[in-house]
């Protein structure tokens, strides 16, 4: 079994971690964007398949059981939301993809013609080279954002989906961190 990798996350209250500017209740609360990135950016650096966990120390008695599983719930809901949008973001660039490919193909082949057509019209030499060449190099050119976006785009936003999705489950608990909880 993996080990488990742990943030530890120091915090005077709780709404330290939420966006101030979301009205939502808590549950459906984004996370602060500082806090956010913070998360994930430790997570990139966590063991890249073992679980993750998430505890925050706070203080002012807040480490409650409510608190924990309201805590708990807002993260977990916060990035699986995120994983959900990010899935959607790779199936719009999927879809350029497959448009993007279909106009290149579609370019490609007018170009193919285009290129036999030119190079009987003009006799072989300079010319018709420079045609068909500047053809095949526009051909070329038509096919490069499809295959950037198959061949590269795509798994960096997989592995940013896959991300969330381990954000999304990681444990989630809380710590009173009060000076009245501290051992002696």
């Amino acid at each position: 079994m993996k080990s488990q990798s742990v943030l530890e996350l120091h915090v005077n209250e709780l709404r330290q971690l939420f966006n101030a500017m979301d009205p939502a209740p808590f549950r459906e609360r984004d996370l602060d964007p500082n806090a956010e990135q913070y998360i994930v950016d430790w997570a990139r650096e966590a063991h890249s398949h073992g679980p993750l966990g998430l505890v925050v120390h706070v203080g002012g008695g807040a480490a409650t059981p409510a608190n924990t599983r309201m805590l708990g719930d807002a993260v977990h809901e916060h990035f699986r939301r995120l994983a959900v949008n990010t899935r959607q973001r790779l199936r719009r660039l999927f879809r350029t993809g497959r448009i993007s490919l279909a106009i290149g193909l579609a370019f490609v082949s007018l170009a193919s013609i285009a290129a036999d057509f030119l190079g009987e019209m003009f006799t072989r030499g300079s010319t018709s080279s420079i045609v068909t060449d500047s053809l095949a190099i526009g051909a070329a050119v038509a096919l490069w954002r499809p295959l950037e976006i198959f061949l590269y785009d795509w798994w960096p936003i997989r592995s940013e989906a896959r991300l969330q999705d381990r954000l999304g489950n990681m444990d989630v608990s809380l710590v009173d961190a009060s000076p009245q909880a501290r051992p002696a």
